[in-house]
Protein backbone atom coordinates (compact mmCIF):
# COMPACT_ATOMS: atom_id res chain seq x y z
CA UNK A 1 0.00 0.00 0.00
CA UNK A 2 1.10 3.27 -0.91
CA UNK A 3 2.30 5.65 2.39
CA UNK A 4 0.49 8.25 1.55
CA UNK A 5 -2.55 5.79 1.21
CA UNK A 6 -1.87 3.99 4.19
CA UNK A 7 -1.48 7.20 6.08
CA UNK A 8 -4.60 8.69 5.29
CA UNK A 9 -6.36 5.78 5.96
CA UNK A 10 -4.86 4.93 9.84
CA UNK A 11 -5.96 9.20 10.33
CA UNK A 12 -9.49 8.48 9.09
CA UNK A 13 -9.51 5.49 11.32
CA UNK A 14 -8.68 6.97 14.32
CA UNK A 15 -11.86 8.88 14.00
CA UNK A 16 -14.49 6.82 13.01
CA UNK A 17 -15.81 7.17 16.44
CA UNK A 18 -16.36 10.84 16.19
CA UNK A 19 -20.17 11.81 16.83
CA UNK A 20 -21.95 13.60 15.41
CA UNK A 21 -22.15 12.19 12.08
CA UNK A 22 -21.98 15.59 10.78
CA UNK A 23 -18.76 16.85 12.42
CA UNK A 24 -17.37 13.72 11.54
CA UNK A 25 -17.92 14.31 8.13
CA UNK A 26 -15.98 17.60 8.50
CA UNK A 27 -13.09 15.87 9.97
CA UNK A 28 -13.27 12.87 7.04
CA UNK A 29 -12.92 16.17 4.42
CA UNK A 30 -10.24 17.82 5.92
CA UNK A 31 -8.36 14.71 5.69
CA UNK A 32 -9.42 13.83 2.31
CA UNK A 33 -7.16 16.65 0.79
CA UNK A 34 -4.51 16.99 3.12
CA UNK A 35 -1.21 16.49 2.23
CA UNK A 36 0.26 13.56 3.92
CA UNK A 37 3.74 14.76 4.63
CA UNK A 38 4.08 14.79 8.30
CA UNK A 39 2.75 10.63 8.72
CA UNK A 40 4.41 9.55 5.51
CA UNK A 41 7.72 11.43 6.86
CA UNK A 42 7.03 9.23 10.29
CA UNK A 43 6.85 6.17 8.91
CA UNK A 44 9.77 6.44 6.45
CA UNK A 45 12.01 7.62 9.29
CA UNK A 46 11.11 4.05 11.51
CA UNK A 47 11.21 2.45 8.19
CA UNK A 48 14.49 3.79 7.16
CA UNK A 49 15.67 2.33 10.15
CA UNK A 50 14.22 -0.75 10.48
CA UNK A 51 12.68 -2.44 7.53
CA UNK A 52 10.77 -5.19 9.45
CA UNK A 53 8.26 -2.75 11.85
CA UNK A 54 5.39 -3.48 12.92
CA UNK A 55 3.57 -1.08 10.79
CA UNK A 56 0.23 -1.31 12.13
CA UNK A 57 1.74 0.73 15.59
CA UNK A 58 3.72 2.88 13.75
CA UNK A 59 0.76 3.72 10.98
CA UNK A 60 -0.82 4.92 14.74
CA UNK A 61 1.94 7.41 15.46
CA UNK A 62 2.03 8.78 11.94
CA UNK A 63 -1.69 9.44 12.56
CA UNK A 64 -0.97 10.92 15.90
CA UNK A 65 1.36 13.63 14.37
CA UNK A 66 -0.74 13.76 11.27
CA UNK A 67 -3.72 14.67 13.28
CA UNK A 68 -1.95 17.62 15.80
CA UNK A 69 -0.37 18.74 12.27
CA UNK A 70 -4.16 19.26 11.16
CA UNK A 71 -5.88 20.55 13.61
CA UNK A 72 -3.12 22.79 14.56
CA UNK A 73 -3.23 24.18 10.55
CA UNK A 74 -7.35 24.83 10.65
CA UNK A 75 -7.01 26.65 13.83
CA UNK A 76 -3.68 28.56 12.01
CA UNK A 77 -6.92 29.64 9.09
CA UNK A 78 -9.50 30.31 11.40
CA UNK A 79 -7.20 32.86 12.91
CA UNK A 80 -6.39 34.51 10.20
CA UNK A 81 -9.52 34.83 8.02
CA UNK A 82 -11.95 35.32 11.32
CA UNK A 83 -15.08 33.96 9.18
CA UNK A 84 -17.37 34.93 11.99
CA UNK A 85 -17.27 38.27 10.64
CA UNK A 86 -19.03 37.25 7.34
CA UNK A 87 -22.49 36.33 8.06
CA UNK A 88 -24.13 33.69 9.95
CA UNK A 89 -23.47 30.91 7.78
CA UNK A 90 -20.12 31.04 7.82
CA UNK A 91 -20.02 31.69 11.51
CA UNK A 92 -21.75 28.31 11.89
CA UNK A 93 -19.66 26.78 10.14
CA UNK A 94 -16.16 28.62 11.50
CA UNK A 95 -17.97 27.03 14.76
CA UNK A 96 -17.79 23.79 13.45
CA UNK A 97 -14.72 24.02 12.44
CA UNK A 98 -13.37 24.90 16.12
CA UNK A 99 -14.62 21.77 17.36
CA UNK A 100 -13.21 19.99 14.35
CA UNK A 101 -9.83 21.19 15.18
CA UNK A 102 -10.00 20.85 18.96
CA UNK A 103 -11.18 16.87 18.09
CA UNK A 104 -7.96 16.54 15.61
CA UNK A 105 -5.17 17.88 18.11
CA UNK A 106 -6.82 15.59 20.68
CA UNK A 107 -7.00 12.83 18.92
CA UNK A 108 -3.55 13.36 17.81
CA UNK A 109 -2.17 13.70 21.38
CA UNK A 110 -4.25 10.51 22.42
CA UNK A 111 -2.67 8.08 19.68
CA UNK A 112 1.12 9.48 21.09
CA UNK A 113 0.07 9.72 24.71
CA UNK A 114 1.77 6.27 25.37
CA UNK A 115 4.76 6.68 23.03
CA UNK A 116 8.22 8.60 23.81
CA UNK A 117 7.34 11.94 22.13
CA UNK A 118 4.09 12.86 23.94
CA UNK A 119 6.14 15.57 25.70
CA UNK A 120 6.98 16.81 22.46
CA UNK A 121 3.61 16.92 20.77
CA UNK A 122 2.62 19.29 24.00
CA UNK A 123 5.75 21.47 22.87
CA UNK A 124 3.94 21.49 19.22
CA UNK A 125 0.89 23.00 20.42
CA UNK A 126 2.27 25.40 23.06
CA UNK A 127 5.09 26.53 20.69
CA UNK A 128 2.22 27.27 18.21
CA UNK A 129 0.07 29.34 20.65
CA UNK A 130 3.50 31.90 21.28
CA UNK A 131 4.08 32.12 17.42
CA UNK A 132 0.19 33.12 16.77
CA UNK A 133 0.64 35.75 19.88
CA UNK A 134 4.13 37.05 18.52
CA UNK A 135 2.38 37.46 15.18
CA UNK A 136 0.03 39.86 15.88
CA UNK A 137 3.40 42.51 16.39
CA UNK A 138 3.56 45.28 13.97
CA UNK A 139 6.86 43.94 12.96
CA UNK A 140 6.48 40.39 13.44
CA UNK A 141 7.97 38.19 10.29
CA UNK A 142 4.46 36.53 9.92
CA UNK A 143 5.66 34.00 6.98
CA UNK A 144 8.38 32.64 9.20
CA UNK A 145 6.41 32.21 12.29
CA UNK A 146 3.63 30.55 10.55
CA UNK A 147 6.37 27.91 9.43
CA UNK A 148 7.43 27.44 12.65
CA UNK A 149 4.60 24.58 12.74
CA UNK A 150 5.25 22.75 9.48
CA UNK A 151 8.83 22.93 10.92
CA UNK A 152 8.09 21.84 14.51
CA UNK A 153 5.48 18.95 13.33
CA UNK A 154 8.60 17.35 10.41
CA UNK A 155 10.77 17.21 13.98
CA UNK A 156 8.10 15.43 16.02
CA UNK A 157 7.41 13.32 13.06
CA UNK A 158 10.96 12.56 12.57
CA UNK A 159 11.09 11.98 16.25
CA UNK A 160 7.82 9.54 16.03
CA UNK A 161 9.21 7.42 13.27
CA UNK A 162 12.97 7.12 14.95
CA UNK A 163 11.32 5.96 18.36
CA UNK A 164 9.20 3.68 17.23
CA UNK A 165 12.50 1.47 16.47
CA UNK A 166 14.12 2.54 19.81
CA UNK A 167 16.57 4.97 18.37
CA UNK A 168 16.23 8.56 19.42
CA UNK A 169 16.62 11.28 17.44
CA UNK A 170 19.73 13.33 17.97
CA UNK A 171 19.70 18.00 17.24
CA UNK A 172 21.38 17.27 13.92
CA UNK A 173 18.55 15.23 12.43
CA UNK A 174 15.55 17.18 13.88
CA UNK A 175 17.13 20.50 12.45
CA UNK A 176 17.01 18.20 8.96
CA UNK A 177 13.72 17.47 9.29
CA UNK A 178 12.69 21.16 10.54
CA UNK A 179 14.81 22.11 7.51
CA UNK A 180 12.72 20.37 5.02
CA UNK A 181 9.25 21.99 6.01
CA UNK A 182 11.29 25.31 5.70
CA UNK A 183 11.85 24.94 1.80
CA UNK A 184 8.02 25.45 1.38
CA UNK A 185 5.68 28.58 1.08
CA UNK A 186 2.17 28.23 1.24
CA UNK A 187 0.48 24.70 2.03
CA UNK A 188 2.60 21.56 2.18
CA UNK A 189 2.78 19.64 -1.29
CA UNK A 190 2.60 16.27 -1.40
CA UNK A 191 4.50 13.52 0.12
CA UNK A 192 6.12 13.10 -3.07
CA UNK A 193 6.51 16.27 -3.74
CA UNK A 194 7.47 17.59 -0.32
CA UNK A 195 10.36 14.56 0.39
CA UNK A 196 13.90 14.40 -1.30
CA UNK A 197 14.65 10.88 -2.77
CA UNK A 198 17.60 11.40 -0.49
CA UNK A 199 15.18 11.57 2.74
CA UNK A 200 16.26 8.17 3.82
CA UNK A 201 19.96 8.52 2.95
CA UNK A 202 19.99 11.88 5.51
CA UNK A 203 17.72 10.15 7.88
CA UNK A 204 20.35 7.04 8.55
CA UNK A 205 23.51 9.23 7.85
CA UNK A 206 22.43 11.68 10.74
CA UNK A 207 21.51 8.53 13.44
CA UNK A 208 24.47 6.76 12.82
CA UNK A 209 26.26 9.61 14.24
CA UNK A 210 24.35 11.27 17.44
CA UNK A 211 21.11 8.71 18.50
CA UNK A 212 21.04 7.11 22.01
CA UNK A 213 18.29 4.48 22.57
CA UNK A 214 14.84 5.49 23.22
CA UNK A 215 13.49 5.31 26.62
CA UNK A 216 10.75 3.35 27.30
CA UNK A 217 6.99 4.94 27.05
Amino acid sequence: MDDAVRARRAATDALADIEPERLREVLRDRLADASMTPSVLTLVSARTLDSAVDIDPLAERAAGVQLIYEGLRLTRVLAHDEPWTDGDADAERADLDILAADVLVSRGFYLLARTETAERAVEVVRAFGRDQTRRRADDADTAALDRNLEADVFALAVAAGTTAVGVAPGEDLLDYASGLAREFEGELPPPDAALPETTPDRILALTDGDAAPAADP
